[in-house]
């Protein structure tokens, strides 16, 4: 039977897919996990707050540079970008970590834990990795190590991010993700695909999950200050009661949600958390101020629900006689695994961990700007257990509490799978 070109390379394309997904992953060697566990504990104990990763950013920059690789730091205030050229020619592929810790006052009983201390706004603070961007660090740092011996290997270049300021840049500063791709972060080295991995508390150490498509939720923040009329509490007729008015928007906000969205696309939830407002008892104030989330999972969701909310404060007031001023300050998208990518990479991620560790995540209403990113090109991030074998992942401490606790067992397992990431991708 003579088969036909189109049908000659189909075969092959299986024949390459198939001998990837059959082979061993390549794994890092004692030496260097216990370099990456080293790594790790010294960024614990040495944590730094968003956009102030000085000392960070010169541990990072200095071992990229012994690495051979084209390094640039400064970026975004204090992020590293390291470039490794391999010997082939290839796609460019992007792996990302992120730097930054939380004003956090540790609470473990480890040998290295934090006692750092700074400033946040404008209050001394405690200062832990509370959310394990310390693992992320030296994970990439691990990666970088065992890519650049295998540079010759590697056909095409790979793009190592370390980016500052994920939890946010403070005060009115900018930062994180968004700022460095407004610094070009991705204009010299375009890269085909993304990569990132967070541990996580609420799953066992080694086990990762992932998910098609939405991951997790964009996150926004609001603000509506509602303007009333001052007047005497025993006479309201005498002024416009804001307290009222806010409360009414308080209740009426949260049809958006149940009555003006559709739901069946994806979940959403506003909520309120800051609600302030009034001095005296008998008084009824000029003004009250209402804060508050936006968590959803479809952007063309989110630009609904940020016009209804709108639309729904300020009607609801003027039906009072007051007035609502809102504000909202757009943060980070939904983070999207992209589909294509994300089944391209599962057979590698099983490989890496094994398959029955592999799990699909459920939603997560919490939010990453990796987000960025990965609107720019097509991104894969998964979580990475962390919680030791035996013990309740569930009713760990979760990521950000001063409790928080990782095994670095984990730290093999995420070193490998950005290894393997970039080798497999060259293939497929």
């Amino acid at each position: 039977m003579k088969l036909s070109s189109f049908t000659l390379a189909i075969l092959a394309g299986s024949l390459v897919s198939l001998s990837v997904r059959a082979q061993q992953p390549i794994s890092i060697s004692t030496e260097l996990e216990q370099k990456v566990i080293e790594w790790r504990r010294d960024l614990h104990q040495h944590p730094e707050l968003s956009n102030r990763e000085f000392r960070t950013a010169k541990v990072i920059a200095a071992h990229l540079e012994s690495l051979g690789l084209e390094v640039q730091a400064g970026v975004a205030h204090t992020g590293v970008v390291g470039v490794l050229k391999g010997g082939k020619p290839g796609p460019t592929v992007a792996l990302r970590a992120d730097m930054d810790a939380l004003p956090v006052v540790e609470q473990t009983d480890l040998a290295f834990k934090s006692t750092a201390k700074a400033e946040y706004r404008n209050k001394e603070v405690g200062v832990m990795h509370a959310c394990g961007h310390d693992l992320h660090m030296s994970m990439l740092m691990g990666a970088a190590e065992k890519l650049a011996k295998m540079k010759e290997q590697i056909a095409g270049t790979v793009v190592f991010i370390f980016q500052p300021a994920e939890e946010g840049a403070p005060g009115n500063e900018e930062g994180g993700a968004e700022l460095m791709l407004k610094e070009g972060v991705f204009t010299q080295h375009k890269p085909e695909a993304v990569f990132g991995i967070h541990v996580w508390s609420a799953g066992t150490v080694g086990h990762i999950s992932y998910r098609e498509g939405p991951l997790m939720a964009s996150s926004d923040r609001f603000e509506i200050t509602v303007k009333g009329q001052q007047t005497h509490g025993s006479r309201p007729w005498g002024g416009v009661d804001p307290i009222v008015a806010a409360g009414q928007i308080i209740g009426s906000v949260q049809t958006i949600v149940s009555r003006q969205v559709n739901i069946t696309k994806a979940p959403a939830v506003v909520s309120f958390g800051i609600v302030e407002g009034g001095v005296r008892n008998n008084i009824i104030p000029d003004e009250v101020y209402l804060e508050g989330t936006i968590r959803n999972f479809d952007m063309d969701n989110r630009a609904q629900i940020f016009e209804n909310l709108k639309t729904t404060a300020e009607m609801t007031a003027k039906a009072t006689g007051a007035e609502a001023h809102v504000h909202i300050d757009e943060g980070y998208p939904v983070t999207v695994n992209d589909i294509k990518l994300t089944q391209k990479m599962l057979p590698t991620i099983e490989r890496v961990a094994g398959k029955d560790k592999v799990h699909i995540s459920e939603l997560v209403t919490g939010a990453e700007d990796f987000s960025f990113f990965a609107l720019e090109v097509p991104g894969l991030f998964v979580f990475l257990g962390i919680t030791p074998e035996g013990q309740n992942a569930v009713t760990a401490p979760s990521n950000h509490s001063p409790l928080f606790y990782a095994d670095e067992k984990a730290l093999k397992t995420g070193t490998e799978l950005y290894v393997n990431w970039v080798i497999d991708y060259a293939k497929l």
